[in-house]
């Protein structure tokens, strides 16, 4: 899908933006609506697809009794300790982190069950 859309949508690209979202938008109701798919057997994805019967509520609280600190990942995927600031990850942006001083300087990051490497 990836290359077909590249190759028909991309090259050459619009000329501004609305122009490619409009590329964009037909590209999508074509591939979704009028063009069959061998490996949904000749049939449309629009035909197949039906909606999830749950409702996605998003992550549950996350509670770190153990740690000594909650901290929430910041959009550039660094955390705050003191007056450092620690390149984590851009994945973890907005998500609430456990950070444990193991050492000195020593720090252990938890994401629920998960634990990092330590950092200084």
């Amino acid at each position: 899908m990836h290359l077909t859309l590249k190759k028909e949508v991309t090259k050459p690209a619009g000329l501004n933006f609305l122009q490619q979202q409009a590329r964009f938008d037909d590209f999508a109701e074509i591939f979704n609506n009028e063009r069959p798919h061998e490996a949904l057997g000749m049939r449309c994805p629009a035909e197949v697809y039906r909606p999830a019967t749950r409702i996605y509520k998003g992550l549950p609280d996350i509670d770190y009794p153990f740690h000594d600190k909650i901290i929430v990942v910041t959009n550039c995927g660094g955390i705050c300790v003191g007056h450092k600031k620690i390149n984590f990850s851009r994945v973890f942006a907005g998500q609430a982190v456990g950070i444990k001083e193991v050492h000195d300087d020593i720090w252990l990051v938890s994401f629920m069950d998960y634990r990092n490497s330590q950092f200084t």
